[in-house]
């Protein structure tokens, strides 16, 4: 196996993480909302779910920049 084919089982593996951790976030994004429109919303639980979609905002971006290439302005 050389460089090439481990850098395209890396991006896809990245890519696969991406996707999984997109669809958990619009899951989450989905719970927020339904949450809030509850008749009695519980603010702590809507807290930690809007925490647990700002952690995975972050692991998102985190892989997102290891597609993207360093480019030398």
């Amino acid at each position: 196996m050389n460089d090439d084919e481990l850098e395209f089982d890396d991006k896809a593996s990245v890519r696969e993480a991406l996707a999984h951790l997109r669809q958990t976030h619009q899951d989450l994004d989905a719970a927020v909302a339904a949450l809030e429109l509850a008749p009695r919303p519980d603010p702590l639980r809507t807290a930690r779910l809007k925490k647990q979609k700002l952690i995975l905002r972050d692991q998102i971006a985190k892989l997102e920049n290891r597609l993207t290439p360093d480019l030398i302005a």
